[in-house]
């Protein structure tokens, strides 16, 4: 005769382990499930733990599921600024070096697990719960937008672009590097390397024949000189 164990008996976890175990397991399922679709029954069971455990953590469906969204939306940041950090911000070869940080930008950021949760979940209920999502508008996008505003601001300072607007830039940067990869990504599937290379190289280009500072042919700028 089996008797019946409790999830939340073996092996022991500690609370932020079941904490983690709960959040990741609800991510997938919110995944899978959609929002309507989801139930914390069916969480619980993925995680691990109990349904009481679940509802001892979050206490409803509709806060667990803004708990999923601002932990993808953290794990997610702290990959971008990381990544940002590697910003070409003294460039040997301009167009190189952005197509090089914009690969990076699209792998460890935009195609990882937690980008791929994240715009799956906004693409998928953000038109119907647009108030589980205030959070991540605040600092997701517009924090990641405001960074490297900043990058590109200096970039235009050291003569590299020719910016009126970074924050317009910094927007249109990160649009125009992914933008290969949309129909990828509606269609659930992952980019290959080939594929993120060709969208980071073609969206550089295009970025850079908008803002890259236009050189005078030399004759132009001697008269310019002696005028």
């Amino acid at each position: 005769m089996k008797l019946a164990v409790s999830p939340d008996t073996f092996p022991p976890r500690s609370h932020e382990a079941k904490r983690v175990s709960v959040v990741d397991a609800a991510a997938s399922v919110f995944c899978r499930e959609g929002y309507a679709g989801a139930n914390i029954d069916l969480i619980a069971a993925e995680a691990g733990v109990s349904r009481q455990t679940v509802y001892n953590h979050h206490g409803d469906k509709e806060k667990l599921f803004v708990a999923v969204v601002r932990d993808l939306t953290e794990r997610c940041n702290a990959g971008i600024f990381a990544t940002i950090a590697s910003f070409p911000d003294q460039p040997a070869y301009l167009e190189a070096d952005l197509i090089a940080f914009a690969v990076r930008m699209n792998r460890n950021c935009i195609c990882n697990r937690d980008g791929r949760f994240l715009r799956k979940l906004i693409q998928a209920e953000g038109e119907r719960y647009p108030e589980l999502f205030a959070e991540w508008r605040e600092q997701g996008p517009g924090r990641t937008w405001s960074a490297l505003a900043a990058r590109f601001a200096r970039l235009a300072f050291a003569g590299h672009l020719s910016i009126g607007d970074p924050d317009v830039a910094a927007r249109q940067f990160l649009a125009l590097v992914n933008a290969e990869l949309q129909i990828t990504f509606m269609l659930g599937g992952a980019p290959t390397e080939e594929e993120v290379l060709r969208s980071a190289t073609n969206g550089v280009r295009t970025f850079l024949s908008a803002f890259a500072k236009k050189k005078l042919p030399a004759g132009k700028q001697a008269v310019l000189v002696h005028a």
